[in-house]
């Protein structure tokens, strides 16, 4: 069983604020900071640390070779990450103010600049029993459902940022929805009928999460932890990495939510994105402080 995530890499550069900008107001950041980031990077890091082999599909630019390094020190295979002359490697601009907050705006770069053919080597490895998550932040993410499907592999889909043209096109191929309470609420307007995979994920910050298996029509609920925030970007991508990898070794629903809500909470108490994603045994004795 392993992970195989078509994924977005970006350098996130972080600003923090007294406020986010209201229209047309220029601030003065109290800090900047750079680091690793983009969603697929994210859940990547998430699913590695929580003990998954993981598999990064991706695409960056000629430079920045410390993102690889960095990925690999996480235990990422970072093999099938393919180098674009031409592109620049995808970027964020992240806004956080004193509550923890943010505003994010992304440069896709090289995350957009990936064709099917890139794909289909990497993807010919997928076996029956593995997992391909894919984000709305490359290009390609319908074609490599489709490839894992075939395959009979599971894909988890993570509709963000949310486009409902995406959601449609990549249905048929997915397995599992994975979305934040907004695209939820989003996603049911704009589709009101029955969705033809098989199960919901659906988190909702400190309200916790909820699975949606929709062949059975079971309801899976998971309380938030409490924890003082200090910073709640990539919190959604631990938690469906973390789900991702504890579905892959085999847990059932309850344990996959319960151990995916230890880690985001744990993250959201720690600076950064992707390079502040807890590890396995972190998590484990978070939760067991907790019970």
């Amino acid at each position: 069983m392993a992970i195989w995530n078509l994924g977005s890499i970006n350098i996130d550069h972080v600003y923090r604020l007294d406020h986010l900008p209201r229209p047309g107001e220029t601030l003065a950041a109290r800090s900047h900071a750079q680091g690793l980031g983009g969603k697929g990077a994210n859940q990547s890091i998430a699913a590695a640390r929580a003990g998954a082999i993981t598999h990064h599909l991706g695409a960056m630019g000629t430079g920045d070779d410390w993102i690889l390094e960095r990925l690999a020190d996480r235990g990422i295979c970072t093999a099938d990450i393919v180098r674009l002359p031409g592109e620049v490697t995808g970027h964020a601009v992240i806004l956080l103010d004193r509550e923890a907050e943010n505003a994010i705006v992304i440069h896709p770069g090289a995350n957009r600049a990936i064709t099917s053919a890139m794909l289909e080597k990497p993807l010919s490895a997928i076996r029956p029993r593995d997992t391909l998550l894919v984000q709305n932040e490359t290009s390609c993410q319908v074609e490599a459902a489709r490839m894992a499907r075939d395959a009979g592999a599971r894909v988890i889909y993570s509709a963000a940022p949310f486009d409902i043209a995406a959601v449609r096109a990549i249905l048929p191929h997915a397995t599992i929805l994975a979305m934040n309470a907004g695209e939820a609420e989003a996603l049911f307007a704009a589709i009101p009928d029955d969705l033809p995979v098989q199960g919901l994920l659906i988190t909702r910050g400190a309200e916790g999460a909820e699975y949606r298996d929709l062949t059975t029509g079971a309801v899976h609920r998971q309380a938030a932890f409490a924890v003082n925030p200090a910073d709640t970007t990539g919190a959604g991508d631990t938690f469906t990495g973390y789900f991702a990898a504890s579905l892959d070794r085999g847990d059932q629903i309850a344990a996959a939510l319960r151990l995916a809500a230890g880690a985001a909470a744990l993250k959201v108490t720690r600076h950064g994105a992707g390079e502040a994603i807890p590890g396995l045994e972190e998590v484990i004795a978070f939760i067991a402080n907790r019970s």
